[in-house]
């Protein structure tokens, strides 16, 4: 999607404070003891008050309002009776749609704080994030973006996920541009103009490079047991400083 008017920036901000204030109050709640099922409900019941409708149960019949992923699960896990314990490393991805818009945010949490090589990861993955983010910029390659994870993750000692990235969002869960990679493909000339709304996402992983299916048909994980830590948020590309409507 492409932003051309007032109505669908505010339309965007709208759901973009929606999502993140469900990220933040399952944050909140992710502690030893409750389950993923548990976490979902505190998302969708988040949602809810506002009339926003979960994305992916209503794009892709997900079975969950959310999308909760713990240590080697990189993406879609599915919300259940799952008990978090300590150490997990514990990933949340909430997306939803209001009046026609969405938006789509993640972000990952340690349930150790002495985990040294986790918090790293953890860390890695966020700091990727922003500075991917930073360099959305009108008139820039795409494959920016991919770039600068890929060169986050090198430079801590981890790698990224190469089968998992961002998307283009706005009027649909998953838009043009597709395959916005956490690493740079030098055939990728795609170029960003503002007004361009994207879910940029970051994949670090402690050694995987990629993911697949598991047997529910819905989780991804990665084949020898590593870690993954996601960190998502909505933009806006404009001229200069892109506009972050899930901060």
């Amino acid at each position: 999607m492409t932003v051309s008017s007032e109505k669908d920036r505010k339309a965007l901000e709208k759901i973009g404070k929606i999502v993140s204030d469900a990220r933040e109050e399952m944050i909140k709640g992710i502690k030893p003891g409750i389950t993923t099922k548990e976490l979902d409900e505190i998302g969708e019941s988040v949602l809810s008050e506002y009339g926003a409708k979960s994305a992916p149960k209503s794009a892709y019949n997900f079975p969950g309002f959310t999308c909760i992923s713990v240590n080697d699960q990189a993406a879609h896990g599915i919300p259940g009776p799952l008990v978090l314990k300590l150490g997990d490393i514990v990933n949340v991805d909430v997306s939803a749609e209001l009046d026609g818009y969405f938006a789509d945010t993640g972000a990952t949490v340690v349930l150790d704080r002495e985990d040294v090589l986790k918090n790293k990861l953890c860390n890695c993955s966020q700091s990727a994030l922003m500075k991917s983010i930073s360099r959305a910029r009108a008139g820039c390659k795409l494959n920016l973006i991919g770039k600068t994870i890929y060169e986050e993750a090198k430079a801590n000692g981890f790698t990224v996920i190469k089968n998992l990235g961002g998307h283009g969002i706005g009027r649909k869960l998953h838009e043009d541009p597709s395959h916005i990679l956490n690493y740079s493909n030098k055939w990728d000339t795609r170029l960003m103009k503002s007004g361009l709304v994207l879910a940029v996402e970051t994949f670090i992983s402690t050694k995987a490079e990629y993911v697949s299916e598991a047997k529910d048909g819905w989780t991804l994980r990665t084949p020898d047991h590593s870690l993954v830590a996601q960190f998502e948020h909505t933009i806006i590309v404009t001229d200069g400083e892109p506009i972050i409507i899930t901060a």
